[in-house]
């Protein structure tokens, strides 16, 4: 059974960080591309980052680089993203996303809330 188990999200003021993790089973995770989107009220899914499947590579979204990291952990089969200097325009839900070919697979979502 494939699954994507998200975690890390919730509220923070401006200027703070979070770390979203999401951990796979059910494939074999080192064979995947994984990347981070997110969604916010009324806007459609965004791509904010993305990385290789051996990690060599990554690419971010202009409005997140300098600011957020995406990384992974193939021996845990995880994949994070470290997020700093979190601004209220970073409010979403964040999502992972596992593909390799035309195959894919989404994480359930969390919400990351930057307010005062």
């Amino acid at each position: 059974q494939v699954q994507l188990v998200q975690s890390g999200g919730g509220l923070v003021q401006p200027g703070g960080s979070l770390r979203l993790s999401c951990a796979a089973s059910g494939f074999t995770f080192s064979n995947y591309a994984m990347s981070w989107y997110r969604q916010a009220p009324g806007k459609e899914r965004e791509l904010v980052a993305r990385i290789t499947s051996t990690g060599g590579n990554t690419d971010y979204a202009d409005s997140v680089k300098g600011r957020f990291t995406i990384s992974r952990d193939n021996a845990k089969n995880t994949v994070y993203l470290q997020m700093n200097s979190l601004k209220p325009d970073d409010t979403a839900v964040y999502y992972c996303k596992a593909r390799h070919s035309i195959v894919a697979y989404w994480g359930q979502g969390t919400q990351v809330t930057v307010s005062s």
